[in-house]
């Protein structure tokens, strides 16, 4: 099985083969058709959206309480280069 990122993928070319050009310029020959490869990134795609939507969001972790001594930062003074 051989698989390909489609957000990757720049353009496909049919010459008589289906030629795949990815962003880098990687090239792969495929068996598909150029319409079968669009329905396959196309269905992917549609797979994506549908899960993202079934997921349930999780509730944002409160931070961690901490007492007023952590929050005052210690100040090192820096010292400058003579030219």
């Amino acid at each position: 099985m051989f698989a390909l990122n489609p957000d990757l993928v720049e353009r496909v070319d049919c010459t008589p083969d289906t030629v795949v050009t990815l962003v880098d310029g990687t090239k792969y020959v495929i068996a598909e058709s150029v319409p079968e490869f669009i329905d396959s990134v196309r269905h992917y795609r549609a797979s994506l959206i549908a899960q993202a939507s079934r997921m349930e969001p999780e509730p944002v972790a409160a931070a961690p309480a901490s007492s007023d001594d952590e929050l005052d930062a210690k100040v090192l003074p820096l010292h400058r280069k003579e030219r």
